[in-house]
C-alpha cells in the first residue's frame, strides 16, 4: 500500500462503497471515519463542516475536501494514475460522459429497485415494473457499446467501468433479468468480481448495521 493523505468519511454499505473500491484498486492507504446517515451522524455539526449536504461519502485529501462518490473516483483516478486512469483527453471525456450517463439514465431506477426489495420508503405497486421499463433503453445502449469492446474505454478496466458497474450493481441483487443484455451481464460479472471490490466489501461485513 502506498502512503496517502486520504481520509474517507462514510459507511461501507452506502455510496461510500464506490470510493473504498477505488482506493483498494489504486492501492491507497486511507483513514476510514465511520459516518452513518441512518443514525443521524451525517447531520452532526462536525460532519456538516465537511459535507454541508449531510450525505456520505466525503473525502479529505490534504487540503482538498470533496463530496459526491463518482466525482471523487474521477479525481482519485486522475491524481494517482495507473491503468484505471484515462490516458488521453478523449478517454477522460468519455469517463466523465459514462459517469454522468449512469447517474442520469440508470442509477435512480436501480436505487429504487433495491429500496423496494428492502422495504424502504413508500412506493406505488407498479414501481418495479416502471423501473424495469425505464432501464431497458440505457441497458440497450450499454449492451451495444460493450458489443464493440470489452470495457467502456476499450480493452482495459477503468474508472468509467468502476463507476458505471457500481451504480448498476443493485440489479443482480434484485433478480433483474439481464439475459436480454448478454454483454452487460458478462461485463457486470467481471467488474463486480474484481478483488479490490471484494476487499471493500469485507469492510461492510464488519461494519455496524446502523
Amino acid at each position: 500500500m502506498t502512503v496517502s493523505t486520504l481520509t474517507i468519511y462514510g459507511h461501507p454499505r452506502s455510496r461510500a462503497s464506490r470510493v473504498y473500491w477505488m482506493a483498494h484498486e489504486l492501492g491507497l492507504a486511507f483513514d476510514h471515519v465511520p459516518v452513518s446517515p441512518r443514525n443521524g451522524e451525517s447531520r452532526a455539526p462536525d460532519y456538516l463542516a465537511i459535507n454541508p449536504n449531510g450525505h456520505v461519502p466525503a473525502i479529505v485529501d490534504g487540503d482538498l475536501v470533496m463530496w459526491e462518490s463518482l466525482a471523487i473516483n474521477l479525481y482519485l483516478a486522475k491524481k494517482h494514475g495507473g491503468p484505471l486512469a484515462p490516458v488521453t483527453i478523449e478517454e477522460e471525456a468519455l469517463a466523465i460522459q459514462w459517469t454522468t450517463w449512469v447517474i442520469n439514465e440508470a442509477e435512480g431506477s436501480c436505487t429504487t429497485l433495491i429500496q423496494v426489495q428492502n422495504g424502504v420508503g413508500n412506493h406505488p405497486p407498479d414501481t418495479v415494473n416502471k423501473c424495469k421499463e425505464t432501464l431497458q433503453a440505457p441497458l440497450t445502449v450499454l449492451n451495444s457499446t460493450l458489443s464493440k469492446s470489452p470495457y467502456l474505454l476499450g480493452d482495459r478496466f477503468t474508472v468509467a467501468d468502476l463507476n458505471v458497474s457500481m451504480s448498476l450493481s443493485p440489479m443482480p441483487r434484485t433478480g433483474f433479468d439481464l439475459s436480454g443484455y448478454p454483454k452487460v451481464m458478462a461485463w457486470l460479472d467481471t467488474c463486480l468480481g474484481r478483488p479490490a471490490l471484494q476487499a471493500a466489501q469485507e469492510m461492510a461485513k464488519s461494519a455496524p448495521d446502523t
